[in-house]
C-alpha cells in the first residue's frame, strides 16, 4: 500500500472514499434521510475539489493495490467552535480507514503526514474534532499528546453527536480547559 498527496483530480474518489467510509463508521447512528443529506452535502464531489485547490488545506490518500483508495486524512485551519482556537492554529479534519485495511498501521501513517504537514511552519497548536463515543481513536490521539479541551454537537441532519475537541499545545504537551 501508498500514501500520496492528493490532488484537485481525486475529488470524485475521494467523495465516493468519505462518503463510504462514513457510512462505514457511522451510518448506523442516523436515519437513513439525515445521512443521505449530509453525505451529498458534506462529501459532495464539488467540495473535495474546492478543498483541494485550497492550498490551506492538505489531504492524503491510502491505497491499496487492485483496490484504489482505502483511507484518507485531511488537515487544514482549524474551525472547531473551541474560545481559545487563534488563527495559525491546525487541525486533524479527518482520518478514515476502510474497516479491511485497519489494524495494520496505516492508519498511523496518515496521521503523521498530516501531523508532519500541519507542523511544517513550525510548532503551533493542533485540534482534533472526535466523537464521544469513539474510545479508540480517543486513547489514539492521546498516545500522540492530545487531550480534551472542550466539547460541541456535531449535525448530520437532525441528529446531533456530542463531539469532543482535542487539543495539542506547540510544545507538544496539551492542557485541559473544559
Amino acid at each position: 500500500m501508498q500514501i500520496r498527496r492528493a490532488g484537485v483530480a481525486d475529488a470524485a474518489t475521494l467523495s465516493r472514499l468519505a462518503s463510504a467510509c462514513f457510512t462505514e463508521t457511522f451510518g448506523h447512528l442516523y436515519p437513513p434521510e439525515d445521512l443521505h443529506a449530509f453525505l451529498a452535502e458534506a462529501y459532495a464531489v464539488e467540495a473535495w475539489a474546492a478543498l483541494l485547490r485550497d492550498p490551506a488545506y492538505a489531504t492524503w490518500v491510502l491505497e491499496a493495490p487492485a483496490r484504489g483508495a482505502v483511507g484518507y486524512a485531511l488537515a487544514g485551519p482549524c474551525g472547531l467552535p473551541h474560545p481559545d482556537v487563534r488563527a495559525g492554529d491546525g487541525e486533524l479534519k479527518r482520518l478514515y480507514v476502510l474497516r479491511d485495511f485497519q489494524n495494520g498501521g496505516w492508519g498511523g501513517r496518515l496521521f503523521r503526514a498530516a501531523q508532519d504537514w500541519l507542523l511544517a511552519g513550525g510548532p503551533r497548536t493542533l485540534w482534533i474534532g472526535v466523537w464521544s463515543e469513539n474510545f479508540g481513536a480517543q486513547r489514539f490521539y492521546a498516545r500522540h499528546g492530545y487531550v480534551r479541551a472542550g466539547q460541541y454537537h456535531f449535525a448530520v441532519g437532525k441528529t446531533r453527536d456530542l463531539e469532543f475537541i482535542l487539543r495539542r499545545d506547540p510544545d507538544g504537551a496539551a492542557a485541559a480547559s473544559g
